[in-house]
Formats: structure tokens, C-alpha cells, sequence
């Protein structure tokens, strides 16, 4: 099935045709820049920019970073605060005149990556870490999706949540090498190991393409591999994850 799938980030909304059967991208992402404001009616006139520019008529899958409940914001994450609250599915709904289902980002990026790529086929406890401008977490029971694992939000030191110190943002602000942001995100990663113990680690988001530059620097007993979907992973799991294709 040919489904628009939608990966809202906090720097960049991007969008793709998926076939949900094969996880392969028909067409190329397009990517339209995050509003500044971060604000509900200017991202949502953004999503419908997207299905505009695919002449898209069917339902939609979209990944946003938050944790979803039953379609509404329950935390603002790297958004506006007034996001808290919102009901997102209703929102694009309404903007874009389609039905869309909408589930946290790395919730839908892990799904890809279960049922397409690097954690195909792979049984146990499987947590996907997605490296953005903040640190995405989904986990996956024998395949199966355990909904809103917010693992960037854990505190530390000073910090209110510990991605505002270890996420791609940081490396960023901080004009960090990747040696300097490896340690620090190696040091996430100790967290999440010892908090939650899972039998494979995956490593996703725009971050994961420059692996090897700090995988060196990644010092654990739970064995780790990179995404093989890479920064698509979020579009082909939204996807996935659109009204028709439950």
C-alpha cells in the first residue's frame, strides 16, 4: 500500500511516499523547516504543505515528538508548550482534510527498523535510541511495540532532562567534536543499559549517519548496531503506522 508517512522534527518536517508492504520509499523526502514558534497551527499549515506538494489523497501516518496518547500531546518535548494538551490527530485532520494517525517519532522510526531493518527477525528486548535534537527511545518486546519510552527525559546533574546535554542539539550548541558529544551520549546509553537491560541496542536518527566518527566512544556490555534505515527510519514507520495500515 502507497502511504504519505510525515517525520516532524524539531528542526525539520519531512515527508515521503512509503509502500508499507516493503518499508521501501517510492519517492524523496521532502523537507520543509520546523516553524520557529514550534507552535500547533503553523506545523500543522506545514504537514499540509507537504500533502500538497505529493497531491496526496489517502491517510497519512506522522511521527512527533512527544508522547501521544490517543492522539493528544501529553508532553512538550522540543516544542511550544502550548503543543500540551493538543489533540495532533485532530489537528492534521482538520488542516489537511485526510485521516492521520499520529505516534511518537522514535516509536515510529523503531517500528521500521523492527519490521524492515537492522531489528528484522530479532527477539527479545530491543531499544531504539534516535539522536536529533533530542534523544528518541522505542522499545520493542519480541517484535512487539511498548508505546512512550521517554528515555531522553531522564535527569541529570543540573539538567532538567539529560538529552538537553547528550542530544545532537548539544554537540551543536556546545561546538562539541565527536569524541567530546561521544562520551556524553556513551554516558546515556550507560543509563539506559542499566535502567532497563535490553538485549540490543540501535542506533537511529540524523545523528547515525556519522556512526563510525563516534562509535568508539560507546562503551558498553549490551551489544549495539547502527540503524540500517538511518534518518528515513521515522517517514517509512509513520507510514506504517497510518489509519489503514493498523
Amino acid at each position: 500500500m502507497e502511504v504519505l508517512g510525515i517525520d516532524i522534527g524539531g528542526s525539520g518536517i519531512k515527508g515521503a511516499l512509503v509502500d508499507t508492504t516493503t518499508g521501501e520509499m517510492l519517492t524523496k523526502r521532502f523537507r520543509i523547516p520546523t516553524p520557529p514558534s514550534r507552535r500547533p497551527k503553523e506545523m500543522a499549515e506545514v504537514v499540509a504543505q507537504i500533502v500538497q506538494h505529493f497531491d496526496y489523497k489517502g491517510p497519512i501516518g506522522c511521527g512527533f515528538p512527544s508522547v501521544i496518547k490517543k492522539g493528544v500531546c501529553i508532553t512538550q518535548g522540543n516544542l511550544h508548550k502550548s503543543w500540551v494538551g493538543t489533540n495532533v490527530e485532530e489537528l492534521f485532520s482538520k488542516t489537511t482534510g485526510l485521516p492521520v494517525r499520529v505516534v511518537n517519532d522514535a516509536d515510529a522510526a523503531g517500528f521500521a527498523e523492527i519490521n524492515y531493518g537492522a531489528g528484522k527477525d530479532i527477539s527479545g528486548f530491543v531499544i531504539m535510541i534516535t539522536i536529533g535534537t533530542g534523544l528518541g527511545s522505542g522499545a520493542f518486546l519480541n517484535g512487539q511495540l511498548i508505546p512512550n519510552f521517554e528515555l531522553g527525559q531522564i535527569p541529570y546533574k543540573k539538567h532538567k532532562k539529560i538529552e538537553l546535554w547528550a542530544a545532537a542539539s548539544a554537540k551543536e550548541r556546545e561546538e562539541l567534536s565527536y569524541e567530546e558529544w561521544g562520551k556524553r551520549f556513551n554516558k546515556f546509553l550507560n543509563y539506559v543499559e542499566l535502567i532497563n537491560a535490553p538485549d540490543l541496542l540501535i542506533i537511529g536518527g540524523g545523528t547515525s549517519k556519522h556512526f563510525d566518527e563516534f562509535k568508539d566512544q560507546l562503551k558498553l556490555n549490551t551489544p549495539f548496531v547502527k540503524a540500517k534505515l538511518l534518518n528515513y527510519a521515522g517517514v517509512i514507520g509513520a507510514a506504517a503506522a497510518a489509519p489503514q495500515s493498523k
